[in-house]
């Protein structure tokens, strides 16, 4: 792909080349005329008196003058030669130099992320159409700025106002009602337990997503084997095996991640089944055994609210799509495949690891 500054570079330099040769073959041409004209006007039919005597014959003027015109086209020649490598060099700096106020904008864009979007272009330089677009640029940053700040704000604000009256209905279930009361106390509990549970994973998709505030080393393979001593089998085979990698990001996001895709694993499989996970360079791999999962139904396992299996009581629909967004704020590729018999192989692969795709974060 031809940059900008190659072309320009070539616009300058073919515009140089074009008038140099326009300007050196008109004078080329007329030195042509004015001297055969010169030389038809001597006497003797163009011919110069001759000294006596001679000691070497001399060229009559005519071919004298085709060999001044010919040596002139040499050195004609010779300085457009000289003139286009000049031109690439000059016409190189200079697009160089007219790109760099772009290329300033290009890099702060680059670096952006939630985490500094206080930082702006702040060009500087006369007002010309570059300055108004970096100072474009730095208003929507300011609008962009306010806008998430307000998000978070919100997300503070609903994780206070929707926990809390749920805290108080479980309260007034487990006081108010007798534990021989029947199912409707534990009916009750059990949605009262669910509607806290899709409220927490609705703000942690929340948070994943509006991206990383702090960024600390954090060593994925102690979380990993945290989660696993955590994980309860209900029937299934758990065995896990991780390699020291650290990780620039957040450890609760991270814990939730491995905690998520062990949840799924276990949730969706079969009594007896196996759950296998792996952390190897940068790589964290589970396996589970499970029901067969369609190849049509791949682009829904990483969308909130998509269940593959409508077994109820099985998940608010949101792990994998956590998975997602938590993986696409540490930078990470998410991939999923099944495995032959049944069940899925899930796939993150953090920056710097072999099998991280050039732009990280994708989900499928």
């Amino acid at each position: 792909m031809t940059t900008i500054r190659v072309r320009l570079t070539l616009i300058y330099s073919g515009l140089f080349l074009l008038t140099s040769v326009v300007l050196l073959v008109t004078v080329n041409l007329l030195l042509r005329q004015a001297l055969k004209t010169r030389v038809a006007r001597l006497p003797g039919g163009g011919l110069a008196p001759q000294p006596q005597p001679q000691p070497q014959p001399r060229p009559p003027l005519p071919e004298l003058v085709n060999d001044v015109i010919g040596y002139q086209w040499e050195m004609t020649t010779f300085t457009v030669g000289i003139l286009t490598l000049v031109s690439l060099a000059v016409g190189w700096l200079v697009a160089g130099r007219i790109l760099r106020p772009i290329h300033r904008i290009t890099a702060t864009a680059q670096r952006l992320s939630l985490s500094t979007l206080h930082e702006r272009i702040a060009l500087t330089g006369p007002k010309d159409e570059l300055k108004e677009l970096a100072d474009t640029f730095d208003a929507m940053l300011d609008r962009l700025e306010r806008s998430v700040e307000a998000q978070r704000r919100f997300i503070a604000n609903a994780s206070h106002e929707l926990r809390t009256p749920l805290a108080v209905q479980r309260a007034a279930i487990e006081i108010g009602l007798p534990e021989d009361g029947g199912e409707i106390r534990g009916t009750l509990l059990r949605h009262n337990r669910r509607a806290e549970n899709l409220i927490d994973a609705l703000l942690v998709l929340a948070q994943a997503e509006h991206g990383l505030d702090n960024r600390s080393p954090v060593a994925l393979d102690q979380v990993a084997r945290l989660v696993l001593a955590e994980t309860g089998s209900d029937g299934v085979t758990v065995t896990g095996r991780a390699e020291p990698f650290v990780v620039e990001g957040d450890p609760v996001l991270l814990n939730r991640l491995i905690t998520n895709l062990l949840d799924n694993a276990v949730r969706y499989n079969h009594p007896g089944g196996t759950v296998e996970v792996t952390l190897s360079r940068g790589v964290l791999t589970v396996r589970n055994t499970g029901p067969h999962v369609p190849q049509e139904r791949f682009g829904d396992l990483f969308e909130p609210f998509r269940r593959l299996h409508t077994t109820p009581g099985q998940g608010t629909g949101l792990g994998l799509s956590i998975v997602a967004a938590i993986a696409k704020a540490h930078g990470a590729d998410v991939r999923a495949k099944p495995n032959p018999g049944g069940g899925l192989e899930l796939v993150v692969a953090f920056a710097g690891s072999e099998d991280a795709s050039p732009v990280g974060g994708t989900a499928g």
